[in-house]
Formats: C-alpha cells, structure tokens, sequence
C-alpha cells in the first residue's frame, strides 16, 4: 500500500529548490542586498557632513515680513524655518527632528537691543546648536552694523536650559525607507520573473499534474522568498545600527517587530508580483507592469523625504499607495517607540491592499501560457 501523499513535504521541497534557485541569482542578490546597502551607506555618510538646521517659532512670536530679523533667519542658508503647531513642533524638538524652537519678541523699550531672542533645545543634537547660534549671531551683527551703524546689538540672545530629547538622524529616515523598497523590489519582480518562468518551462503544467496543491506551490515559493527577504532585512537592520546609529528605541523587541512588520509587507509585495505574473504574455512586458506598481511608490511613498515635501494636490496619492503605509510604520516602530498594537491604520490599510491584490492575483493566475 502506497504512503498517502504529503502536501507539507511537497511544499518544503519546492520551497529548497526555490531557496536554491534565489541564491543563484546574481540579480536577486544585488537588489536585494546590494541597491539598500549602496543608499544606506551614502546617506549614512552624507549624515556626518554639515546638517540642515530646522527651527520653529513660539506662535506669540513677531513673525511679520516686515521684521527684517524674522526674514534674514528663514533667509539663511543653513536655516529651514518649520511651521506646524505648536504641540507638533515641542514633539519634534524632543525627538531630534528640529534643532530648537525660537521665542522672538520686541523689546520693552524702543532703544537697542530691539528684540530678545530666546534658543530653546532639546538635549540631544547640541552639534547642530552650535550652528544655530553662530548663525544667529552672524545675523544680529550684520542688523546692528546695519541699523545706522549702531554699537549695541539688534537683538539680545540667549539660550534656554535644555529639554529632555534624542537625536533624529538622516539614517532614522533613510534605513526604513530602503528596507521597505528592497521588500517592494523583491516581491514584484521577483515573483514575476520566478512564476512567468515557470509557466514557461512548463514545469508549473507539470506540477498540476501531480498530486500537489496550487496552495502548496504558491506557499512554497512564497515561504523562499520570505526567508531570503527576511535575512536581507536582518543584514540591513544590523549594518544601519551597528554602522550608522539607526535608532531600535526598544532593542531587540524593536528589531523582531520590524521583522514582523517586514514579513507582512513582503506578502503584500508578492500579491503585486503574482498579478504582473499572470498577467504578463511575455517575458518583455513583466519590467513595464513591475515598474508602473514599484516606481511611483519608489518617488512618492517617502522612501527619501517625507510626504509633506509634495504639493498638497499630490499627498492624497502619496497616502493611497501600500509602501508609505509600511515606511511609516516601520519608522514609528523604531524611532517614535511604537509597537505593532499602536500601527493598527497602517497594518489595516496594508492588509486591505494584500486582500484585494490577491483577490486579483488568483483571478490571473494561470498554469500555462
């Protein structure tokens, strides 16, 4: 009598040889690993050169355009004046995000100095305040040099004790942002060009001619390249903290979360890769297909600069799309200290994506061409 025919084994065998053929490829290994790794370290060395000073203003700040002090600090080259509320800006400050909040008031008296100007900072980032205050006080002798040739100083300055806060480093925002694309790359792509040439050689027609199950194929592929992503996240994750500082605030509890959360991402990303798959004739038009689902989200979900960077017509777009869903997840979970209990939007919007595509996906799916 003969053994009753294994689905597990089965899926654990196409999941070798799929895990083998991966490996192999050239390709795969540079766009998984090698494209993440080159922007990590570029940007993980742009971020030691001379940073972008970001300040806010109090909101009883003198902020009119006629306040030439007021239009000389967001004239500077060094200085991005920051407008957001006020609860938003003590957050950011706190958080590295912004170097300090500046109080700017008119003197009691009408003689010099003509307005005091406070430097309120958080603790961390002290690098950056040093600019900041060079930079003020460059601008205060050129106003007081400026004001018929006055001796005493425009403006009285001072810095504030500072508050409670970290730093927020351009890795903080790169390291996610690139991970989340190298999951994107992988699961469209990959996916596409692996299923296409399946079908092509025949084999998946000779899969359905033996005793195991479509799900058992698709769980098998899909289970190779989660393993293989997901050891690209753990290199990734480890060369950005060990190498750049990226922030894990919980440590290793951080770390197995955006594992977690990379996991799931990549499972969506294959959806899109099962489509372009299925619906692909050739093998020519699976690059067009693959690169109309991952070069808007490359542009346009914050892989480089945040969405607020668009036109306001354009960040409607930019939050429909499933990878700015990931990237802001996985940057909550690693910088802000959230855990994956607090991203229920993000995790709920990127499960709604993965149900539809794969709704599709098994639509399209076909065993030849």
């Amino acid at each position: 009598m003969s053994a009753e025919y294994s689905q597990r084994k089965a899926m654990l065998a196409v999941t070798r040889a799929s895990l083998t053929a991966i490996l192999r490829s050239p390709s795969a290994v540079i766009f998984s690993f090698g494209f993440p790794l080159i922007f990590i370290f570029v940007f993980g060395f742009m971020s030691e050169g001379k940073p972008t000073i970001q300040v806010g203003f109090t909101d009883d700040s003198d902020t009119v355009a006629t306040n030439m002090l007021y239009r000389l600090i967001c004239d500077h080259e060094f200085i991005r004046v920051v407008k957001k509320e006020q609860a938003v800006l003590w957050k950011d400050m706190q958080k590295g995000r912004i170097t300090a909040i500046l109080s700017l008031r008119p003197a009691a008296d009408s003689g010099f100095p003509r307005y005091n100007l406070e430097i309120v900072h958080a603790s961390a980032g002290n690098d950056k305040i040093g600019l900041l205050q060079t930079a003020l006080r460059d601008i205060n002798y050129l106003l007081s040099q400026q004001d018929k040739g006055a001796v005493p100083l425009y403006a009285s300055i001072k810095t504030a004790p500072p508050v409670p806060g970290r730093i927020y480093r351009t890795i903080d925002f790169i390291l996610p942002g690139q991970l989340g694309f190298s999951l994107l790359s992988a699961g469209v792509f990959g996916v596409a060009f692996v299923f296409f040439n399946l079908r092509q050689t025949m084999v998946l027609k000779r899969f359905f001619a033996t005793p195991i199950s479509r799900t058992a194929i698709l769980m098998g592929e899909g289970l190779a390249r989660m393993l293989f992503q997901l050891s690209t996240a753990v290199v990734i994750l480890l060369i950005g903290y060990f190498a750049f500082g990226f922030t894990l605030v919980n440590g290793w509890v951080t770390f197995l979360e955006l594992l977690a959360l990379s996991a799931l991402g990549l499972m969506v990303f294959m959806g899109f890769g099962f489509v372009v798959s299925g619906l692909a004739r050739n093998e020519s038009m699976i690059p067009p297909f693959a690169n109309m689902i991952t070069l808007p989200q490359f542009l346009l979900a914050g892989t480089f600069f945040s969405i607020e960077s668009f036109p306001s017509w354009l960040q409607p777009l930019c939050r429909f799309l499933p990878l700015t869903h990931l990237n802001n997840a996985m940057r909550n979970i690693a910088f802000e200290g959230s855990h994956l209990t607090d991203c229920t939007q993000e995790l709920g919007i990127l499960l709604i994506w993965g149900l539809v595509i794969y709704m599709i996906a098994v639509k399209v799916f076909k065993w030849e061409n």
